[in-house]
C-alpha cells in the first residue's frame, strides 16, 4: 500500500499549478501565460505540451531540435484555425487509409495530397464565400481525389444502374460551385460520372433557400412545382465534419461491404439477421437518391440479401431454393403480401459452406417501410422434404427531408 502511494505521489507535478493547469486548453494556457512571471514560466512546462501535441497535433514523436512547446507552436503556426477538429478528421483520414490499403489498393492509389492554404484561400476569392474550417482541415490533410472510378465516398449497382461517387477537390469542386435560382451557394462535394448524382453543400447564409449553413445534401427536382428552380434535397448531413466521420465508421467497421474492391453503401443493421435450423439468412439495405423523389413521393431502395448454409450441417441437408414470400407493410400501415418463384431469377442450391448473395429493390410512396417473409426450399435428397427459412424484419426509411421554398 505504501509503495502504491509512494508511486502515485512520484506522479504528481512538483507545483500543483501544473496540475490544474494541465486541465486547460491550449489557447487557455498561452492566456495565463500573459498574467504573471510565475504562470509565464510554468505554462512553458514541457509536459503540458506534449500532451496538448499529442491531443490536437497527433504528434507522439519529439523532434530533437525543438521542444513540445515549441514544436505546437510551429504546427499551430500552419494549422492553428483548425485546432479543434483536426485530430478528429486527421484520425479518421488514418483509419480510413489503413483500410483502404489492406481492402481497396485502387481507391488509396487515387487520393491526392494535401492543399496549401493559399489554394483554399484562391477557392474562397473565386467563389466568394468562406469555406468551412472542417472542410478546409480535411482538403488540407488529403484534396480529395483523382476523377477516376471506383470512387471513394461508396458504389452501388443493381441490374444496368451503377452509380460510384468520387470526392472531389476543392478546384474542382468549385468549378461546380451553383449561383442558379434553386442551389445558390452551393458546392458540390461528390460527383458520379455515370449517373451526373453529386452531393452539395450549403456555404450560403443560414435559411437561404431553406438550407442550413454547412449542410450536406442531394438535390431532388420537384416534379410538381412549377417554377424549375424548385429543388427539394435529402439531407446527408449538418455538416462536413459529421458527415465524414459518420461515413469513415461506416466503411472501417465492416458495415459497408467490399465488392469487388468498391466500398458499397448498404447499411447492415446486425439485428437484420435469423437462422433456420443450419441457414441463416441476413439483410442490409441502401437508400438510391438519383433514383427518387419528395414530390411526388416516390423513394427507391436496393437490398441486398446473404443466404449461408453453415459449414458443419451434413451434407445431406444440401436444398435448393424454390420460391419467396413477402409481406410488406408501409409507415401508413397498408400491408400488401408478394411470392413467386426463386430469387432474381435464381434457384440457388446450397450446401454446406455455401453463401449466396443477391440484391434486388423496392420502391413505395410513403417514408418507410418493412419487409419481412420467408423462402422455400426442398432437400436435394427428397424433393418432398420441403421447408420455410425465415427472412428477418428489416426497416427501409429515406434520409431527412426538405421541401422547396419556391413556390409550386
Amino acid at each position: 500500500m505504501e509503495a502504491v502511494c509512494s508511486s502515485q505521489l512520484q506522479d504528481l507535478p512538483t507545483d500543483p499549478l501544473l496540475h490544474i493547469l494541465s486541465y486547460l486548453h491550449c489557447r487557455d494556457l498561452v492566456s495565463c501565460s500573459y498574467v504573471c512571471r510565475r504562470l509565464n514560466e510554468l505554462s512553458k512546462h514541457n509536459p503540458l505540451w506534449k500532451r496538448l501535441c499529442n491531443q490536437h497535433w497527433l504528434l507522439t514523436e519529439p523532434d530533437s531540435a525543438l521542444s513540445w512547446y515549441e514544436l505546437f507552436v510551429q504546427t499551430y503556426s500552419d494549422l492553428g484555425r483548425y485546432v479543434d477538429v483536426y485530430s478528429t478528421l486527421k484520425k479518421n483520414w488514418d483509419q480510413l487509409k489503413q483500410f483502404l490499403h489492406q481492402r481497396c489498393p485502387r481507391i488509396i492509389s487515387s487520393l491526392k495530397g494535401g492543399a496549401l492554404e493559399e489554394d483554399l484561400d484562391a477557392v474562397e476569392t473565386q467563389i466568394g464565400l468562406k469555406l468551412p474550417d472542417d472542410y478546409r482541415c480535411s482538403c488540407r490533410i488529403h484534396n480529395g481525389q483523382k476523377l477516376v472510378i471506383p470512387g471513394l465516398m461508396g458504389s452501388m449497382s443493381l441490374s444496368n444502374h451503377y452509380r460510384s461517387e468520387v470526392l472531389l477537390d476543392v478546384e474542382t469542386a468549385a468549378g461546380g460551385f451553383q449561383t442558379r435560382p434553386g442551389m445558390k451557394t452551393c458546392l458540390p462535394l461528390t460527383f458520379c460520372f455515370h449517373t451526373g448524382l453529386s452531393q452539395y453543400m450549403h456555404l450560403g447564409e443560414e435559411g437561404e433557400e431553406g438550407r442550413e449553413r454547412g449542410e450536406l445534401f442531394y438535390p431532388c427536382p420537384n416534379q410538381r412545382a412549377s417554377d424549375p428552380s424548385a429543388i427539394d434535397m435529402f439531407i446527408t448531413g449538418s455538416s462536413f465534419l459529421s458527415w465524414f466521420t459518420s461515413y469513415v465508421q461506416n466503411v472501417v467497421s465492416g458495415d459497408f461491404p467490399i465488392i469487388r474492391d468498391q466500398i458499397f453503401r448498404y447499411v447492415h443493421d446486425k439485428s437484420c439477421v435469423a437462422t433456420t435450423d443450419d441457414i441463416t439468412v441476413s439483410v442490409s439495405t441502401s437508400f438510391l437518391p438519383e433514383l427518387s423523389s419528395v414530390h411526388p413521393p416516390h423513394y427507391f431502395f436496393t437490398y441486398r440479401i446473404s443466404i449461408s448454409m453453415s459449414s458443419s450441417a451434413p451434407s445431406d441437408f444440401s436444398c435448393q431454393l424454390d420460391s419467396r414470400f413477402w409481406k410488406i407493410t408501409t409507415s401508413d400501415g397498408k400491408v400488401e403480401e408478394v411470392q413467386g418463384p426463386g430469387v432474381v431469377g435464381e434457384f440457388p442450391v446450397m450446401t454446406p459452406g455455401k453463401v449466396h448473395e443477391y440484391a434486388s429493390c423496392t420502391t413505395f410512396s410513403t417514408s418507410s417501410e418493412e419487409m419481412e417473409g420467408h423462402y422455400t426450399f426442398h432437400r436435394l435428397k427428397n424433393k418432398e422434404d420441403v421447408f420455410q427459412v425465415s427472412i428477418p424484419r428489416f426497416h427501409m426509411e429515406c434520409p431527412p427531408f426538405r421541401r422547396s421554398t419556391s413556390q409550386v
